[in-house]
């Protein structure tokens, strides 16, 4: 999280490589989202094995931080971009199971799952591009959040405590809707100037919304 928007140049030039930066992010992203999208129904649909339990954990975050450490190394060239759809599938695809479970037990769970992360992402982006807010002072708060949850989700491989998950799906929803709040901002002040990363940060929030508002609705259903 090293954008600095404190000194905003608004030359000509500039605005024109913000408003190229911003319009290729969000295309790539829906791409990405559709992307994602396929390789969640195809793994729930043919019921593509999926690592579980501790090990399974260990080896899709061994994926993640892999892939997004490529991705971040490779920004700049064309690999960069297969990558994305890469990660983006690998995304999916681990995502098919449940998916597959929620769809045919409580699709009204999935669709107010669906609408509320539209909403939360529309919404936010919303407000800053109509605001032109500068958010680079969420930074440290960012920093700090990624650890304080990062220990939270390690801690409670090995406690299995419900309502700490709960917990920890609630802070997932807020620290990825101010990384949306920051990464917008930095797009439309200058301070991040690669859509190739700037589509990844927003994946990244966008699933973890998803995914942790479903674990909430399903567990308030009793189904989780």
């Amino acid at each position: 999280m090293e954008h600095n928007a404190n000194v905003i140049d608004r030359s000509p030039s500039s605005i024109i490589e913000i408003n190229k930066v911003l319009r290729n992010t969000y295309l790539l992203l829906g791409m990405t989202l559709v992307f994602s999208g396929i390789t969640a129904y195809i793994s729930a649909a043919f019921a593509l094995p999926v690592p579980r339990g501790i090990t399974g954990m260990l080896i899709m975050l061994a994926g993640f931080y892999g892939l997004l450490f490529a991705i971040e190394k490779t920004k700049e060239s064309g690999m960069g971009l297969v990558l994305t759809f890469v990660f983006t599938g690998f995304m999916g695809y681990i995502l098919g199971p449940i998916i597959g479970y929620v769809s045919a037990n409580a699709p009204q769970i999935l669709m107010t799952a669906l609408g509320g992360t539209g909403l939360t992402f529309f919404g936010l982006s919303a407000y800053v591009l109509l605001t032109r807010k500068d958010m680079s002072f969420l930074s440290g708060t960012l920093t700090a959040g990624f650890i304080v949850i990062m220990l939270a989700v390690v801690a409670n491989i090995f406690l299995q405590i419900p309502a700490f998950s709960l917990a920890i799906s609630a802070a997932f929803i807020l620290f990825s809707s101010m990384i949306i709040l920051w990464q917008t901002s930095a797009i439309i002040h200058g301070g991040e100037r690669n859509y190739i990363s700037a589509t990844v940060t927003l994946f990244v929030s966008i699933y973890n919304i998803f995914t942790s508002l479903l674990h909430i609705l399903l567990a308030f259903a009793g189904d989780d």
